[in-house]
């Protein structure tokens, strides 16, 4: 088996402890993996704590560039055939990714996303085909009211009929856990880096489309994402994703309802 890259970008994350955990259990001992941190400024008792992991390298980075910078350090210049974009809360095992990397291999898609839980495994539907600003709104509104009013309209926002017996190409994936064919993510320059945090994974699956390569969903494979919904708390977070989703929309064209 060859050796495959997983990359994580962490700014004082507090679940990535329990990803590297489950990553030292349940997937380095069964496959040729190089973990690899970029750490954009975290505290130094917080990057003591991941330098005692004798399994990842550690790149500190000087300040917080983003998601989607800490990921490009790691990716672009890797020499390894497969990458693995992974969030710092996400827990998988080595059967999900061997059975995504031997699709990707045999699809020749750019990437292969999984179906992704919550803690209690139910299903957080991730995957999307077309974004709107009001379907983004809906999903912020605090009132079960509203949400059940538009309920159908939420349901194919979030893709929710897509089928468990069977594998699906999909126009946009999430970039919590993506298995990615490094090649062709060099050859479009990895992720937009205008992108601080949020619709950087909606980007990257855009650029992927117009450059006539495919994403591949498959429910076979499962990771849980131990989900914080940060924008939906905090106001800070918020501003950021409203920054992020004004960029995608003036890059890729308003689409309001």
């Amino acid at each position: 088996m060859e050796k495959t890259i997983i990359s994580i970008v962490t700014y004082n994350s507090k679940d990535i402890f329990q990803t590297l955990d489950q990553l030292k259990m349940n997937v380095i001992p069964f496959g040729e993996y190089e973990v690899v941190i970029y750490d954009n400024g975290s505290t130094e008792d917080y990057l003591e704590r991941l330098a005692a992991y004798d399994f990842v390298r550690l790149i500190r980075g000087k300040e917080n560039c983003g998601f989607g910078h800490g990921h490009n350090q790691v990716l672009l210049q890797a020499k390894d055939r497969y990458g693995i974009i992974c969030n710092p809360d996400i827990l998988v095992d080595q059967d999900s990714i061997a059975l995504m990397l031997g699709k990707l291999a045999k699809t020749q898609a750019a990437m292969v996303c999984p179906k992704v839980l919550n803690s209690d495994l139910t299903t957080q539907h991730l995957v999307r085909n077309r974004l709107t600003v009001f379907d983004y709104m809906l999903r912020f509104m605090p009132t079960a009211f509203t949400k059940r009013f538009f309920d159908k309209r939420l349901a194919k926002f979030e893709c929710r009929d897509l089928p468990d017996d069977r594998d699906s190409y999909v126009k946009m994936a999430s970039g919590c856990f993506l298995v990615v064919d490094l090649a062709k993510f060099q050859a479009i320059g990895g992720f937009d880096e205008r992108f601080f945090m949020y619709f950087e994974d909606n980007d990257l699956s855009l650029r992927f489309g117009a450059a006539q390569e495919k994403i591949l969903y498959t429910p076979f494979a499962s990771v849980i994402h131990l989900y914080g919904k940060g924008a939906h708390k905090n106001r800070k977070l918020f501003r950021i994703f409203l920054q992020s989703m004004r960029r995608f929309f003036q890059k890729w064209g308003w689409q309001f309802f």
